[in-house]
């Protein structure tokens, strides 16, 4: 299945039902997911239907012996040593903000005079 043209919503609903597919391959009961993660069954379904939080994700995959999955889901990038070089001192640490532009005051206005 290709992700790129799939809504947020749509990604999110196929994941839960990849991992609910998993729970029921190893033929565990959705409460048996909940209890081993700490979670309610309501949790557990939210999570399964598309609307759990990345933690309870990362700890049914890790209870599901998956947790392979999460560390290919975003993969850590590297360089080699002469890109670090050329990169050092030149990698960002934060976003600029844009600037804010002020109203100019003419003082000269002779409307402005009190």
């Amino acid at each position: 299945m290709n992700f790129d043209s799939m809504t947020d919503n749509a990604i999110a609903t196929e994941i839960g039902r990849r991992i609910e597919q998993m729970r029921l391959e190893q033929n565990l009961t959705q409460q048996q997911i909940a209890d081993e993660v700490g979670l309610s069954r309501l949790s557990y379904r939210k999570l399964v239907n598309g609307s759990g939080k990345f933690q309870n994700i990362i700890a049914v995959l890790r209870v599901l012996g998956r947790f392979d999955l999460v560390q290919g889901f975003v993969p850590e990038t590297t360089f080699s040593p002469i890109e670090q070089l050329k990169l050092k001192g030149k990698q960002r640490l934060r976003a600029s903000a844009g600037k804010i532009q002020k109203a100019s005051v003419n003082k000269t206005d002779p409307d402005l005079d009190w």
